[in-house]
């Protein structure tokens, strides 16, 4: 299936590693030229130049230079640990996540506008689904409700807007996420995993590429018939009907 995704021109933040990192290359792999945005300078310069000398296609850590954005994928969130959030980090990631992806949008949007048409996804986690942590639930639930809003606002000029909520994803990190939830539920890391996987309907983690090829689906003019919905990709939770 052609994507028509050649020649687009997209912005990823979080884009240095993890999920951010596997929408880059997704895209690219597409044609999409994109731009990178990401804290750490010198991880983010590594991962343009690898992405380029992959896909064949402008990667850039400098955004001026993409001329323009098609498509923003907010990706950018706190490094999962696998230590648990606590209140005192609300604050904290509200303005990384909720703040920081709104503040994305109203900047890229009137340029979309311009255009007549563009995509925005925001990642956001599974925790708006279920309780368990505060922090984590009230972040992702905020990222959902931005979603819907954005779309309402921005669906007459052309402009798509959704959320992606991924579950426990596996990224280069889980590894150290799992031996941190064995230490701390002291079980080995083996059965740290089986805990989570018991309740994933396909049985294992999704990896970041496949939530990357959800991503890289949305980000294209096939999915016009979506906009302000959340699509879950964390293989699928038992038990809950979601309409």
């Amino acid at each position: 299936m052609d994507l028509e995704l050649t020649g687009r021109r997209a912005v990823v933040t979080g884009g240095s590693r993890g999920i951010g990192k596997a929408i880059a290359r997704a895209l690219a792999a597409e044609g999409c030229d994109v731009g990178l945005v990401a804290r750490d300078s010198v991880a983010t310069e590594a991962t343009a130049v690898e992405l380029a000398d992959d896909s064949g296609r402008r990667i850039v850590a400098a955004l001026a230079a993409l001329g323009g954005v098609d498509i923003l994928v907010n990706a950018a969130a706190t490094p999962n640990t696998g230590a648990p959030l606590r209140e005192a980090d609300l604050e904290r990631e509200v303005n990384v996540k909720v703040r920081g992806y709104l503040r994305c949008a109203r900047a890229f949007a009137p340029g979309m506008v311009e255009l007549g048409w563009g995509r925005i996804i925001n990642i956001s986690g599974l925790a708006a689904r279920q309780a368990g942590t505060i922090v984590g639930s009230v972040r992702n639930a905020a990222v959902a409700a931005m979603t819907k809003n954005l779309a309402d606002e921005l669906g007459p000029s052309g402009i798509n807007v959704t959320v992606v909520h991924p579950g426990m994803t596996r990224t280069e990190r889980t590894p150290q996420s799992l031996a941190a939830m064995a230490a701390a539920r002291g079980v080995s890391v083996s059965d740290a995993e089986a805990a989570l996987t018991a309740g994933i309907a396909i049985g294992r983690l999704v990896t970041a590429e496949e939530v990357a090829a959800v991503v890289t689906f949305l980000a294209s003019p096939l999915s016009v018939a979506i906009t302000g919905d959340a699509i879950a990709a964390g293989g699928g939770a038992r038990g809950p009907i979601h309409y």
